[in-house]
């Protein structure tokens, strides 16, 4: 059996008196299109730059293909193509002129299958990259990530500033490119649609802590929504919620209605919530609802 790609284990990081890090785990296997789904400063960046190799971690413990960290950095770089979130290139530059430079790091690197994905990919070759729009400049970017043929691409909220259509046929490259492949993709956002719509597995991080490592399906499975009426006793319903042990995320009373999200990693329990409440009716959510009641302050 093939190692995991990537294996995290209490991962932290602190900046002075900062925890960007508190105790993450992560597992991503061969072939998974992983999204790495959190709100803005939940760690994210900063988990993605240790796995590069650009931060070193406060503690924990990190493997790349089996390996572990530190092991040899360079020939650890060289199996990943990452993508970050701004793109910095010389104006002056075309993407055949920066391919001669990039090729120089990577002993795999593929003229062929640069070639083929800056025609895939809609990038014109002789333009210098200066003129290029936004949306150009990630396409270019992921053809000289994926022109190594790596086992790994890690992608740091690469979609950030591009409009809706853009990003939609950036994603849908990503997810075509990794089907046809069998790549690792590693996909970091803040937005719940573009992992939906790419990935297979998703871990949910928060406050630099995994919240959740699963699929999608069983993500959507873990919260509920339970709606009563305003003019109800609430004092049962809350004395069911707590008898279950059920976590609640959020709490509001709208429109003549109680709404109540609860949250748990057996979903059987709200079978069991279900007849001790008759008057109340129990729902799931869409995954943004599901995130959001996962990631949301309550007050």
């Amino acid at each position: 059996m093939d190692p995991d790609v990537i294996e995290v284990r209490g991962l932290a990081k602190r900046y002075g008196a900062v925890e960007a890090l508190r105790g993450l785990d992560l597992t991503v296997r061969p072939g998974d299109v992983y999204g790495f789904l959190g709100r803005n400063g939940a760690g994210k960046s900063t988990t993605i730059r240790i796995l590069m190799g650009i931060t070193r971690p406060s503690g924990g413990s990190v493997r790349m293909f089996g390996e572990p960290g530190g092991h040899d950095l360079v020939s650890w770089r060289q199996r990943i193509g990452y993508v970050a979130q701004e793109q910095s290139f010389y104006g002056w530059m075309t993407p055949v002129s920066i391919a001669r430079f990039v090729r120089a790091f990577f002993p795999r690197w593929d003229d062929a299958e640069y070639t083929r994905l800056l025609r895939v990919l809609d990038v014109p070759s002789a333009r210098r990259i200066g003129t290029f729009s936004g949306g150009t400049k990630v396409k270019l970017a992921l053809a000289l990530a994926l022109a190594h043929r790596p086992p790994l691409l890690l992608l740091d909220e690469p979609t950030a500033g591009l409009d809706p259509v853009a990003r939609r046929e950036f994603l849908e490259i990503v997810r075509h490119e990794a089907e046809h492949s069998g790549r690792t993709t590693f996909f970091s956002s803040h937005l719940v649609d573009e992992i939906e719509l790419v990935a297979n597995r998703v871990g949910v991080v928060d406050e630099g802590r995994t919240r959740y490592e699963g699929t999608i399906d069983d993500l959507v499975q873990r919260v509920r929504v339970v709606r009563a009426s305003e003019l109800a006793d609430p004092a049962p319903l809350h004395a069911a919620i707590a008898e279950l042990q059920l976590a609640v995320r959020h709490e509001e009373v709208r429109e003549g209605e109680r709404r109540i999200v609860v949250e748990s990693d057996d979903p059987a329990r709200f079978d069991a919530l279900a007849p001790t409440i008759p008057d109340a009716v129990i729902e799931l959510l869409p995954l943004e609802e599901v995130f959001i009641a996962m990631v949301r302050r309550r007050a």
